[in-house]
């Protein structure tokens, strides 16, 4: 009786490690920009990233399974730690393109964005792209904006790229350049905290783009994050997240 009991409780214990084993959840390495606004950013309180983004790989991470170590580094060197598998996941306001999709895998889109002009408020002589032809415009490196720029204005303006937006936008509020060329909501963001009464939108919405979650080329878990985003917008968390930060429920 005693040899049957002891087989019989390694069987058990061998039953639930394997069991505790197989809900182990993977810990992930995700990377994001740290000065996206309002999609991530360092909460000077917390020492903590917050912002939509952040919010939104949360509860995708909890959906779909994964546990993640977050880290930061600067927006143009984004896309090649994915390429190379140095982190897994990326998520930072990343507009998807055929470009990039030949070397990393998309999510489905997320967050429907394009491109706007940011000046000086008393400055009326930019009113479209067309009117930075002669003048100087800050905008991001590595950004689909400096791309933009590149291709329809080439030489005929003086396009200077930034390593962070905040620095394209104390660029602009200092006077080295005539305007800031961004992504729409990180330029509405800013027009409507720290550059209110001291910058504006001018001219159409450019581009119309998409941005989408970012993982290593052939990644395993690109269904599982597809899923999780679905079932966000299906139950209305997606929804709650986007008014937290934006004011508004996606869509309005």
């Amino acid at each position: 009786m005693k040899r049957q009991f002891t087989v019989a409780t390694l069987a058990s214990c061998l039953a639930l490690g394997l069991a505790t084993s197989a809900q182990a959840k993977e810990t992930l390495d995700v990377v994001t920009d740290p000065s996206f606004v309002p999609f991530e950013m360092m909460d000077q309180d917390s020492g903590q990233m917050v912002g939509f983004d952040m919010d939104i790989v949360a509860e995708v991470a909890k959906r779909a399974g994964f546990d993640y170590n977050l880290r930061t580094m600067d927006f143009n060197g984004i896309i090649p730690a994915v390429q190379t598998g140095n982190v897994d996941i990326a998520i930072a306001g990343i507009t998807i393109t055929d470009e990039r999709a030949e070397i990393v895998d998309f999510s489905d889109p997320y967050y429907d964005s394009g491109l706007r002009l940011l000046v000086n408020a008393d400055d009326d002589s930019i009113q479209s792209i067309e009117d930075l032809e002669g003048k100087s415009v800050g905008t991001k490196i590595g950004s689909t904006s400096y791309d933009y720029l590149q291709e329809h204005l080439g030489d005929n303006a003086d396009i200077t790229p930034y390593p962070g937006s905040s620095d394209m936008y104390m660029a602009l509020l200092g006077g080295s350049v005539d305007a800031v060329f961004y992504d729409a909501p990180n330029v509405g963001y800013f027009s409507q905290t720290q550059g209110e009464g001291r910058a504006k939108v001018v001219g159409p919405l450019y581009e119309g783009q998409q941005y989408g979650i970012v993982l290593v080329k052939g990644s395993d878990w690109v269904e599982p994050v597809n899923e999780a985003l679905a079932s966000m917008k299906e139950d209305g968390t997606y929804d709650e997240i986007h008014t937290k930060w934006f004011g508004s429920a996606s869509g309005e």
